[in-house]
């Protein structure tokens, strides 16, 4: 499964950006500072493993303040809880468990890891992975006019009867398709795994040297090919150009966990995937509650 390069604005020249524009088409001085992006959330996924020989070290008395802090800091219903907070367990020596957290504000954000090692349970913590990104509309979702032009291409007659029923349904729901990247709800499915990715910039398979039309056409194929899994798994972008290692983050969420499987098998052979991504270490998660991750890696005192 592979992402679309960060987004651009306003005319493409040689398949790049015409310039570095201010957010949104503002002038750039009219943009106030703020940890907080104009539009999306900041995201991160952070993992962790139980050092159990510390964790037998402790104190009944410290476990039990432990296991208080703990449903504290992961509690998605929380005073200070982030917009969104999940938690998994994670099978394999990559990590115990791991958490996702969204919220406009980075702090707000970030504030469940640090609560976590504050506590009492900090100390047999040990992390083993983050992954720091911002939610985004991919530049290669069309509007509804490239959306209709799309469709010609692919053979329809503008301004037909079919035509119009699909473009007219497309602007139905462009706007909640929108809201949904940027303002992500997590799907109540049981499966998940999280893996970041980027674009090749190799000679012969730079992406980033393609024109914006055939990447699109690229990003299209791709397109079509999740949508094939509708009702079976749900994807969430996140872009992390310029603030992490990887260039993008892949959530996947799964009502079975084949169908994790099968949907990045599938994907892999589109060519934006097969000749143009490159893929990092992959986190299998089962979505959990707190207790039952506490239960689960024999943390003392259930």
């Amino acid at each position: 499964m592979s992402q679309p390069a960060a987004p651009s604005h306003g005319p493409q020249a040689a398949g790049r950006p015409a310039g570095p524009p201010a957010p949104h088409g503002r002038p750039s001085e009219t943009v106030s500072a703020a940890v907080e992006p104009l539009t999306g959330w900041h995201v991160t996924h952070s993992f962790y493993t139980f050092d159990h020989h510390r964790l037998a070290q402790l104190t009944p008395a410290e476990v039990a303040a432990g296991r208080q802090a703990w449903h504290a800091a992961l509690d998605p219903q929380g005073q200070d809880a982030p917009t969104r907070l999940q938690t998994w367990l994670v099978p394999g020596h990559k990590a115990d468990f791991g958490v996702v957290a969204m919220d406009p504000s980075p702090l707000r954000v970030d504030a469940v890891h640090q609560r976590l090692l504050a506590g009492p349970l900090g100390g047999v913590l040990v992390p083993t992975y983050s992954f720091v990104s911002l939610t985004e509309v991919s530049e290669y979702v069309p509007t509804v006019d490239q959306y209709g032009d799309r469709l010609v291409e692919e053979g329809e007659v503008r301004d037909s009867p079919t035509w119009k029923a699909k473009v007219q349904g497309y602007a139905a729901r462009e706007d909640a398709m929108r809201r949904a990247r940027l303002e992500p709800d997590l799907p109540p499915w049981p499966n998940a795994c999280f893996y970041p990715m980027n674009k090749k910039r190799k000679v012969g398979e730079n992406w980033f040297s393609l024109p914006f039309a055939e990447r699109s056409r690229l990003m299209a194929e791709h397109g079509r090919t999740g949508m094939t899994f509708g009702g079976r798994v749900t994807q969430l972008i996140t872009v992390s150009v310029g603030l992490d290692d990887w260039e993008w983050g892949v959530t996947l969420w799964a009502k079975r966990p084949e169908f994790l499987k099968e949907i990045v098998y599938t994907m892999r052979f589109d060519e934006a995937s097969a000749r143009y991504a490159e893929f990092g270490p992959f986190y299998t998660g089962y979505v959990s509650t707190p207790e039952a991750v506490l239960a689960h890696c024999r943390v003392p005192g259930a």
